[in-house]
C-alpha cells in the first residue's frame, strides 16, 4: 500500500525537497540499519528541527500512517527500520548545555556518545551509558535502547542517572520535565494520561507478586519490553512518563533532549587478563569479583579465545589453552594512583585462591592494557571476518542470574552444539551476568530460517523460563525478541506493558512491531539478504560505525549505504534484471561522491575500506588508459600545463576581480555539467619550477626534501596573508634547524601516483610510485638520508606495502616532532589555531602529534567538531565541489576566532580555506613563525 495522498501532500509543504527521499537507492539505503531485518521505507525524511517532527506526527496521527525514529542506526534488533515513514535526525540535533562542573549535561539525540564524553572529559566526568559503538551511536538511540555496556552495569545506565527529558508524544505536544512551564501547562491538557499513569503505577506496586517479578527483572540488566520498573520506581506520573520512554525504542514517543547525571571519569586504570581452567571456577571468581572494586569484567570463553588466537600481537600461550579454558578481563579505576593500587591488591587478594592456567598481570601501561582489550574488542570481527559470503553475524545478548553464570554458559554451548553452530563465540560483561553470542546464520532457504527459529526458541526457554533471566541485556528488544516478551514476562506484565503502549499511542503508529508485537513469527520475517558484491566488502556487517567520518554522509551515501547498493545491484544483475536506472544513480552517489580516503577501515570492525571498492569501479570504468600513459611518461609537461593554468585564472582574476570570476566559474560549471572545475578565491597561485642547487659537500647533515606535485605547483592564494610557497618555506625551516637540502633529481618528473590512483589507473599509479622510489634511494645515497616529504597523503601512498626498507620516508608531523624540535626553540603565540587533522595524518598515526605541536606553538589550539575529512579528496574539491561544501559546512562558525589554520596538505588547505573565512597553510607556516635556531 501507498502512502495516503493527503500525508504526502502536506508532508512537501512541512518539509523540503531537499530533506525527502522517496527514491528507489536512497529507500534502499535507508532501509538497512545494524540488525539482520529489512524494511523498504516508502518515505525517508530528515528533519531538523522539533517542530518538523511535531507536525510529521500530525499528519500521521490525523492519516494513520505509522512513523520511525532514527538516530545512528546502530541497534542490533531491528527497532530502527520501517516499511512505512522513517524520520531520520539531520544536522541540527547536535546541542548540548554542560552545568556546574560537568555534574550534568543536557544533550539533544543527535550527539554520539563519545563526543558527550569529550565535551565532559576537561570535568573528570562522563555520561554513564559505554557502549561498544560509543563512537557512532546517538544519544537519540542511548536513550531510546537504554544502552549499557562494559562498565555501566545496571546503576549507571539512562534510567538510573537521567535527571530530565524533553520529548513528543505520539498527538504531537511536547513535554520538557525541567520547564515548569511545560510540565504546567501538560498536566492540565494530558490530566486523563497523568491520572492513568499514576493508577497504573498504584496498582503495579499494590500487585505483590508483579511488583516483586519487576524488581527482580531489572535487579538484573534487561532491555526486553518497556521499561515496567518506572511503575514501582516512581509514584510520581511525570517521573513514570519520562522513565518509560527510556528504553521504550520510539514506541512510545519521540525524544528530542534529555539531561544525564554525569559519572565519574577516572583517570588512573589497570587491567590484567586471568584465564581459570575451567567455565565453573571462573563464574565462582566473578562472584567474588562482583563486591570488589573492579569496573569491568569481561568473560571470553574458549571459543572466542580461539577465534582471535592467531591475530597478530595476540600471546602465544593462547593457542595452548586447555579445551575448557575461560578468561576474565579485569579492570580497575580510580582518583589517583595510590587508590589504584590498593585496590588491585584488594582484588587479588580476594581471588588468590582460584587456580590459573595462564595469566597477565594487572599492568598500567596503555601497550599493555590495549592489547588485552584487543583481545576483547577482535573477537566479534573475528567471527564477522570468517563468515561465508550470504550469511550475517548475528550476536545475541542475554542475562543470566550471577549465580547460575557457569551453567548458563555451559547450556548455552550445549545449544551451539545441538543446532550446529560450531562457530558460535561466548563473551560478555560477567559482572551483571550479561552474554554476548556470536553467530553466523543464513537465511537464504526454509531451512536455514527453520534453523534459526529452533535455535531461539530453545534460547528463550533456556534463559527466561528456566533460569528466569533477560532476553535482551542492553540491546533492546526490538522486532527480534517481540514474539517472546510475554513468554520471558509472564501474562500479567505484558498485558501491564500493551495498556501502556495504548495509552500513550493509541492508533498504534509509532514503530509499530518493535518491542510489542501481535505476530508470532514477526522474528522470522523481512530477513535481510546479505549477497555477495565483491571481495573487498563482502564481510561488512553493515553496523555503520563507519559512518560518522564519511564526509557524503548525508550529502549522497555513506559506507554501509555504498555497500548495501552494490550488494542490490550485484544481486539484481545475476537476477537477470534491468539495473541500468540503479547504476547511472549509483554513478554520482556511490563512485562520484566517494572521497576514498579509507577513514572508513578505521571504524569498520572487519577493517573494510569501502574507498576501495569505489577505485576498483573507478578502474574498471577508466576509459582514458592511452592519456594516463602519456602523462605518466610526460610529467614534467603536464606540471607546465598546471601552472600555466593557474597562471590564466590569476589572470583572469586580476582583470575581472575575484567575486566576478567566481560567478562566471560557476556558470561555466553548470553548463558543462560539471566537467570545468570551480575557481574559488582560494584558488592557489602558480608556483614556479623547483630550483634544485647541487649539494655541497659541507658538515651539516642531509635531509632529502620530497616536494610533492601539489608543492611544486600550486603556491598560496592571491588573497593569502603568506606568499611564500610551501617549497620556499619548507626549506627555509630545515635549514634554519641545520640541515642540508637535497632534492631528488628530475623533480619535476617524479610523483607518488596518488592522482592516478585516485582515477583508477592502478597500473600507472605503481610505475610513477616505484619510479619515485628509485629516485629517492638514489637521492638518500641508498637510504642513508632522511626523506621528508611535505605533504601527508604523498608520504601515506609511499610507506604503505613498502618492501625497500631501507628508505626512511617522514610526513611533515614525525619529521618535526622527531629531528626539529630539539633544533629549535619554540615561543608560543598568543592567536588562536585551528587545526585540521588529514585523513592520511589519521592514518599514519600522527594526528595526537600534530596537535601537540601546534600546541607548542600556540596558547590556543582550535579542533572542530565533527569534521574527520575535508572532503576535498585530492582533486574533487575542485570537480564535486559539494562534497567538500556538505563536509566542512561546520566549520565556518567552528573557527571564527581563529587567526589561521593548519593542516598537512596542500589541496585540503585550499577547501578549508574555502569554507573558513581563514586562511589554511601548511604545518612549516607555523613552526617557522614561532621558532628560532638552537644553539647545539
Amino acid at each position: 500500500m501507498s502512502l495516503p495522498a493527503a500525508f504526502l501532500r502536506d508532508a512537501q509543504r512541512l518539509i523540503p525537497a531537499e530533506r525527502r527521499f522517496d527514491d528507489p537507492t536512497s529507500t534502499l539505503a535507508f532501509g538497512t540499519d545494524a540488525s539482520f531485518y529489512r524494511l523498504i521505507p516508502k518515505l525517508v525524511v530528515r528533519v531538523e528541527s522539533e517542530d518538523e517532527v511535531v507536525g510529521l506526527l500530525h499528519l500521521a496521527q490525523r492519516d494513520r500512517v505509522p512513523v520511525t525514529f532514527r538516530a545512528a542506526g546502530t541497534s542490533l534488533s531491528g527497532q530502527a527500520i520501517s516499511d512505512s515513514v522513517l524520520i531520520v535526525l539531520g544536522d541540527n540535533w547536535n546541542g548540548r548545555q554542560i552545568r556546574g562542573q560537568g555534574e550534568q549535561i543536557r544533550l539533544q539525540p543527535g550527539v554520539i556518545g563519545a563526543q558527550a564524553n569529550a565535551w565532559l572529559a576537561p570535568y573528570g566526568r562522563k555520561i554513564g551509558p559505554d557502549p561498544a559503538s560509543i563512537n557512532a551511536c546517538k544519544i537519540g538511540g542511548i536513550v531510546a535502547n537504554n544502552a549499557s555496556g562494559m562498565c555501566c552495569g545496571t546503576a549507571q545506565n539512562t534510567y538510573h542517572t537521567l535527571a530530565g527529558m524533553r520529548m513528543v508524544l505520539a498527538d504531537g505536544t511536547c513535554l520538557d520535565s525541567e520547564d515548569p512551564a511545560s510540565v504546567a501547562a501538560f498536566s492540565q491538557s494530558h490530566a486523563s494520561l497523568l491520572d492513568e499513569l499514576a493508577r497504573l503505577g498504584r496498582e503495579t506496586r499494590a500487585n505483590t507478586a508483579l511488583a516483586e517479578r519487576i524488581r527482580h527483572k531489572y535487579r538484573l540488566k534487561n532491555t526486553t519490553g518497556l521499561s515496567l520498573n518506572a511503575l514501582v520506581d516512581y509514584d510520581q506520573p511525570l517521573d513514570i512518563l519520562q522513565h518509560l520512554l527510556v528504553g521504550s525504542e520510539g514506541t512510545l514517543g519521540f525524544i528530542s533532549a534529555v539531561t544525564y547525571e554525569t559519572v565519574p571519569d577516572h583517570p588512573h586504570k589497570a587491567s590484567a587478563l586471568l584465564v581459570f581452567p575451567s567455565v565453573e571456577s571462573c563464574c565462582r571468581a566473578v562472584t567474588v569479583l562482583k563486591p570488589q572494586p573492579v569496573s569491568a569484567v569481561e568473560l571470553l570463553d574458549r571459543r572466542s579465545l580461539r577465534s582471535v588466537q592467531d591475530m597478530p600481537g595476540m600471546p602465544a600461550w593462547v593457542k595452548g589453552l586447555s579445551t575448557n579454558a575461560c578468561a576474565l578481563l579485569i579492570e580497575s579505576r580510580a582518583a589517583s594512583q595510590s587508590l589504584l593500587h590498593e585496590q588491585l591488591s584488594q582484588i587479588m587478594a580476594a581471588i588468590a585462591e582460584f587456580p590459573l592456567e595462564q595469566r597477565v598481570d594487572f599492568s598500567e601501561d596503555p601497550a599493555v592494557y590495549n592489547q588485552l582489550w584487543k583481545i576483547r574488542k577482535d573477537t566479534f570481527p573475528a567471527v564477522g571476518a570468517v563468515r561465508q559470503t550470504g550469511t550475517t553475524v548475528i550476536i545475541e545478548d542475554v542475562t543470566f542470574p550471577i549465580e547460575q553464570l557457569a551453567e548458563g554458559v555451559n547450556r548455552l554451548i550445549q545449544l551451539f552444539d545441538k543446532h550446529c553452530y560450531d562457530e558460535a563465540i561466548i563473551f560478555g560483561h560477567a559482572l551483571e551476568g550479561n552474554l554476548h553470542f556470536v553467530f553466523t546464520q543464513g537465511f537464504n532457504s526454509p531451512e536455514e530460517v527453520a534453523r534459526y527459529q529452533a535455535f531461539m526458541d530453545d534460547v528463550a526457554q533456556l534463559v527466561a523460563v528456566e533460569f528466569g533471566g533477560s532476553l535482551k541485556a542492553e540491546h533492546g528488544t526490538g522486532r527480534n525478541m517481540a514474539p517472546f516478551v510475554e513468554l520471558e514476562w509472564g501474562q500479567d506484565a505484558y498485558q501491564l506493558m500493551w495498556q501502556l503502549k495504548r495509552l500513550l499511542d493509541p492508533n498504534g503508529i509509532l514503530n509499530p512491531d518493535v518491542v510489542l508485537s501481535e505476530d508470532p513469527d514477526i522474528h522470522l520475517k523481512h530477513l535481510k539478504p546479505l549477497p555477495a558484491a565483491d571481495e573487498i566488502v563482502d564481510k561488512c556487517i553493515e553496523c555503520g560505525f563507519c559512518e560518522p567520518v564519511c564526509p557524503s554522509k548525508g550529502l549522497t551515501l555513506s559506507p554501509r549505504q555504498r555497500i548495501v547498493m552494490w550488494r542490490d545491484i550485484q544481486a539484481r544483475t545475476r537476477a537477470g534484471l534491468d539495473t541500468r536506472e540503479l547504476l547511472k544513480t549509483y554513478q554520482y552517489q556511490g563512485i562520484d561522491t566517494c572521497a576514498a580516503t579509507g577513514l572508513c577501515a578505521q571504524r569498520c570492525p572487519v577493517g573494510i575500506n569501502t574507498g576501495e571498492l569505489v577505485k576498483k569501479l573507478r578502474g574498471q570504468a577508466a576509459a582514458h588508459g592511452q592519456a594516463a600513459n602519456w602523462l605518466a611518461e610526460h610529467f614534467t609537461t603536464a606540471l607546465r600545463g598546471a601552472r600555466l593554468t593557474l597562471a590564466a585564472a590569476n589572470g583572469a582574476r586580476k582583470l575581472l576581480g575575484a567575486p566576478r570570476l567566481s560567478r562566471l566559474s560557476a556558470s561555466l560549471r553548470k553548463a558543462s555539467n560539471g566537467r570545468l572545475p570551480q575557481w574559488t578565491p582560494a584558488m592557489p597561485q602558480a608556483v614556479r619550477a623547483v630550483d634544485i642547487a647541487p649539494a655541497s659537500h659541507d658538515a651539516r647533515p642531509r635531509v632529502v626534501y620530497l616536494a610533492a606535485c601539489v608543492s611544486r605547483v600550486m603556491g598560496p592564494s592571491a588573497g593569502d596573508r603568506e606568499q611564500s610557497s610551501l617549497l620556499d618555506k619548507t626549506r627555509a625551516l630545515l635549514e634554519k634547524a641545520g640541515y642540508q637540502v637535497v632534492f631528488p633529481e628530475n623533480a619535476d618528473s617524479l610523483c607518488c601516483g596518488q592522482p592516478f590512483a585516485s582515477k583508477g589507473y592502478a597500473e600507472q599509479a605503481e610505475h610513477k610510485r616505484q619510479e619515485l622510489i628509485n629516485a629517492l634511494l638514489h637521492a638518500s645515497r641508498g637510504g642513508l638520508d632522511p626523506i621528508y616529504c611535505d605533504t601527508s597523503p604523498c608520504t601515506l601512498r609511499l610507506v604503505q606495502d613498502l618492501a625497500d626498507t631501507r628508505l626512511d620516508l617522514y610526513d611533515p608531523v614525525r619529521f618535526i616532532r622527531t629531528h626539529l624540535v630539539e633544533r629549535l626553540t619554540f615561543t608560543a603565540q598568543d592567536e588562536p589555531v585551528a587545526v585540521h587533522v588529514t585523513c592520511s595524518t589519521q592514518h599514519l598515526g600522527e594526528s595526537q602529534a600534530l596537535i601537540d605541536l601546534v600546541r607548542l606553538c600556540s596558547k590556543q589550539v582550535v579542533i572542530p567538531e565533527g569534521i574527520h575529512c575535508c572532503g576535498f579528496a585530492g582533486d574533487k574539491g575542485f570537480t564535486t565541489p559539494e562534497l567538500n561544501a556538505h563536509s566542512l559546512r561546520s566549520l565556518k562558525d567552528a573557527v571564527q576566532y581563529c587567526s589561521e589554520g593548519i593542516s598537512t596538505s596542500r589541496t585540503c588547505e585550499i577547501g578549508l580555506s574555502s569554507h573558513s573565512g581563514i586562511d589554511y597553510h601548511g604545518l612549516v607556516y607555523l613552526v617557522d613563525r614561532v621558532t628560532r635556531a638552537r644553539s647545539l
